[in-house]
């Protein structure tokens, strides 16, 4: 039997950048919140002299235990669904600050077709441009109504950079100027203005100068050491959860943050939702924590399993096309790339920063004519400069033996000689995209694990060598000696790292047939549940998901609190989606 505690006002449910944001403007207004959070509690000092390669880039020591708990995956539902037992094509965070502690910085906005994706391509090209298989969808909101939401994080958050030439209007300047363009970068630039195109410097959490925040949270610049992605920044420079939003919480007194709590089910009487069940894992010792609010606040796959192991909203159902809860799974499609090698050229590859690098949106979205092309939507180019650490980059051309003498002097040759231009490609929703709950695996506890239905479709494959061909000739203009270029895609493969850029599962839109949540992130079917997250997108952009994450997070804060104003009921009036009528 669980014990009970006394009620708060809102309880949530991870405590990692969505959470942290909810918090922060929450307990601001003098609510009471509890941050219940599965892994354990964290601190910059934990991070002090940890540039360890093997323990967090290659162990991943900052990752969810996949022998506790793990997703099951298929391509299609032919497939007997087996679990990830270790880490392959995305990385599962987990303590405080969740992702947020360990990502790379690349920040964006989407453009604002994504957001009007479906009628916007109806509108241009007929509706006949979008496979009848292709279930994606408008979010129900626009880039006008959602770009206050981005400017808010993006103060917060310090996120340095210059103006898309390409990108959506801007209410603010950057609150910080753009990264250091190094020899690379510079190189880029200049080849790309050649080709006609539109390069900017990469939006980056990464500083690149000294910045106090709105809430009076100072930050030191970036120092380019190369170490972001899959570690911890000591020195605060990268935004993280911990470094800026969840110390404001605290200092309200409004906030209790309580580590190794698992979350197993979101209790529910009639069309309320009244607390949550957890364990606390260091005892084992269950509880069930009332409140007036829940916010749900985990990663995709959390998100989305949590409801349907609590029975909340409606499963979808692939066969029929119904139901909400683990439909419009998506991805993002990053095969699409060249690298260029340089025999008479070295840069300082390894320095670097997360969010460190060149753009150009020129294919990204509907910026160009789909007319004649068969797939919607594009996505951005980059060339990043993330720091190439020791273990895991030796960058030798094709055809190079991958043993012995000429192995040797390549690697040797091609140190600090070779640069890689990717595309990031937008992942559409599918009928046959989805997520739902394992029949036969199941966690430590005994409960279902959440299972993915993925695959390439055609639209991925021709995207993928769209890119790879202008990656190849954007190489071709810097002045690459020897160009290898991936152009092919082949079946989803869970177990090869490609992004945790994971989408979908729990979409917002505006018609509660066709999604589960509005566009305050509050449920439709439950209006003091709030589900906040990527698993809200209806399908994934060309871009790095986390500012539209941190946009939506600060606009369901202020759903929450209106919420609280008008005692209860649902924020937005329901419209039914003439789309799909």
């Amino acid at each position: 039997m669980a014990k009970k505690l006394p009620k708060t006002d809102v309880v949530i449910i991870g405590v990692g950048w969505a959470g942290g944001i909810i918090a922060s403007e929450l307990t601001k207004k003098g609510l009471k919140v509890v941050g219940l959070e599965r892994g354990k509690d964290r601190k910059t000092e934990d991070y002090f002299m940890a540039h360890d390669e093997l323990r967090y880039a290659i162990r991943h020591e900052m990752m969810q235990d996949l022998s506790k708990e793990t997703i099951t995956f298929r391509n299609n539902e032919k497939m007997r669904a087996l679990p990830m037992r270790q880490y392959g094509s995305f990385l599962l965070g987990v303590g405080v600050g969740g992702a947020g502690t360990h990502w790379n910085g690349q920040n964006f906005r989407f453009l604002p077709y994504d957001f009007e994706m479906r009628s916007k391509t109806i509108e241009r090209y007929g509706e006949d441009k979008i496979p009848a298989d292709m279930t994606i969808q408008d979010w129900g909101i626009t880039y006008d109504e959602i770009e206050p939401y981005y400017d808010q994080y993006e103060k917060m958050a310090g996120i340095s950079g210059e103006d898309n030439p390409l990108g959506g209007p801007r209410s603010n300047p950057f609150p910080t100027g753009p990264m250091k363009k190094t020899q690379a970068m510079q190189l880029f630039d200049k080849a790309t203005k050649n080709m006609g195109l539109h390069p900017y410097v990469q939006p980056s959490a990464n500083l690149s100068e000294n910045y106090t925040n709105p809430d009076g949270i100072s930050r030191v610049a970036c120092q380019y050491c190369g170490f972001c992605e899959r570690f911890g920044c000591e020195y605060g420079s990268k935004a993280d959860p911990l470094v800026t939003v969840i110390p404001v919480a605290k200092q309200t007194g409004n906030f209790e943050v309580r580590p190794h709590s698992e979350v197993r089910r979101i209790l529910k009487d009639g069309d309320k939702v009244t607390g949550v069940v957890y364990v606390d894992m260091n005892t084992g010792e269950e509880f069930e924590q009332p409140a007036d609010v829940v916010v749900l606040t985990g990663y995709v796959f959390t998100n989305v399993r949590l409801l349907l192991l609590s029975g909340i909203g409606r499963p979808y159902d692939p066969a029929t096309g119904t139901g909400v809860i683990g439909k419009n799974y998506a991805y993002q499609i990053r095969k699409g790339r060249a690298t260029g090698f340089f025999d008479e050229q070295k840069f300082n590859n390894f320095a670097g920063a997360g969010g460190l690098g060149m753009i150009v949106d020129d294919y990204n979205g509907d910026n160009f004519d789909h007319t004649d092309l068969d797939f919607i939507h594009g996505g951005m180019i980059i060339l990043g400069q993330t720091g190439l650490r020791p273990i895991a980059n030796n960058q030798i051309p094709s055809g190079t033996p991958t043993w012995g003498k000429e192995f040797k002097e390549a690697s040797l040759k091609y140190t600090n000689a070779a640069l890689t231009v990717s595309g990031e490609g937008a992942s559409m929703a599918y009928k046959q995209h989805f997520l739902d709950l394992d029949p036969v695996y199941k966690d430590s506890f005994g409960d279902p694990l959440v299972r993915i239905t993925f695959d390439f479709e055609e639209q991925d494959r021709k995207l993928t060598e769209f890119l790879a061909d202008k990656c190849e000739a954007i190489l071709k203009e810097m002045g690459a000696d020897h160009i290898d270029t991936s152009r092919e895609l082949g079946p989803y493969n869970v177990a090869e790292y490609q992004s945790t850029h994971n989408t979908g599962g729990v979409i917002m839109g505006a018609d509660p047939e066709t999604s589960a949540v509005n566009s305050y992130l509050q449920m439709w079917d439950v209006d003091n549940l709030f589900v906040v997250g990527a698993s809200a997108f209806p399908q994934n952009a060309g871009y790095n998901p986390t500012g539209t994450v941190g946009a939506l997070s600060y606009r369901a804060a202020e759903g929450i609190i209106k919420f609280f104003e008008n005692n209860g009921g649902q924020l937005v009036e329901a419209k039914k989606d003439k789309q799909h009528v």
